[in-house]
């Protein structure tokens, strides 16, 4: 049996990435969803003061934590279009996984990342009857580069978030990481206001309008109106900490834009590079940008 789960983040992983530009992913309502927070496709998620949602098991640094481990996993090895990724989840007793909670309206939130930040794919896999999970991936281009799965098993009370390293050749020379406090696709500008600070229970704005400047309407993604994952810019693959961060309420419509105040769990200080995905006008739009957390 799969449930829905009332967890719509996780906070602790690793990795590195960049943008992967728009798409008309899910529809803008689904009737045949169901949501149990929010309650309902296109309500705010929200929590009281102090409070923040369960911490998963796994940092997305290791590919086994908790009893669970990734297994068999195989990646594209073409650069020039999607090709296939698929892998399985091994639970405590050593067999495959087949029984899964929602998070955030999906069964898994599977994460592949070039280790120099310019690749970022965020999609969601089909699990297949043997418990095997399988998508297709653009990878773009050769490199470096980590996969995260993100989920929580029915029968367990906290997500669990695994990560595995892989190289795809020919590697390409990594690039310098931006540090631009903003960001766009051309559609929608994203802007960091202000810097977020350390702690569980953390603020961190954003403000999202058009290239020039005018407020935009947001739709709903993923049952809330932003999704941000944040990767903490360092050398080490195991500074690099992952943070999934979600909106405070509903934005507040001002004439810079469409201000957002999200609750972060960020760990450590430093440059992190955020990915905002947020729908307009029916489309998901991924915007990179970077903030400092202090």
């Amino acid at each position: 049996m799969r449930r829905p789960s009332p967890w719509l983040c996780s906070s602790a992983v690793v990795a590195a990435l960049l943008a992967g530009g728009c798409t008309s992913e899910e529809p803008a309502a689904d009737t045949d969803r169901i949501v149990v927070n929010p309650p309902a496709e296109g309500a705010d998620h929200t929590h009281a003061p102090g409070e923040s949602d369960a911490d998963p098991v796994g940092d997305g640094t290791r590919a086994s934590a908790g009893g669970y481990r990734i297994a068999d996993l195989r990646v594209p090895t073409r650069t020039d279009g999607p090709g296939e990724m698929s892998f399985r989840i091994l639970g405590p007793e050593g067999r495959p996984v087949t029984d899964y909670a929602e998070q955030q309206t999906k069964l898994m939130h599977l994460y592949v990342v070039r280790t120099d930040f310019s690749v970022y794919r965020h999609v969601h896999p089909t699990l297949a009857d043997d418990g095997t999970w399988t998508v297709p991936v653009d990878l773009a281009e050769a490199g470096g580069y980590r996969v995260i799965a993100d989920f929580l098993p029915s029968d367990a009370d906290r997500p669990v978030v695994l990560g595995k390293q892989v190289l795809q050749r020919p590697a390409g020379a990594p690039r310098p990481v931006p540090r631009e406090g903003e960001g766009t696709d051309g559609s929608v500008r994203v802007r960091v206001d202000g810097a977020g600070r350390v702690g569980a229970d953390g603020r961190l704005r954003l403000v999202v309008s058009t290239p020039d400047g005018r407020p935009v309407t947001l739709g709903s993604y993923l049952g809330t109106t932003a999704h941000v994952s944040g990767f903490r810019i360092a050398d080490r693959a195991r500074d690099q900490l992952f943070v999934h961060v979600h909106p405070y309420g509903e934005p507040e419509i001002t004439d810079d834009g469409a201000e957002l105040t999200f609750h972060t769990a960020f760990e450590r200080a430093g440059d992190y590079r955020l990915f905002v995905q947020v729908r307009v006008d029916g489309i998901v739009h991924t915007v990179p940008i970077t903030a400092t957390i202090t």
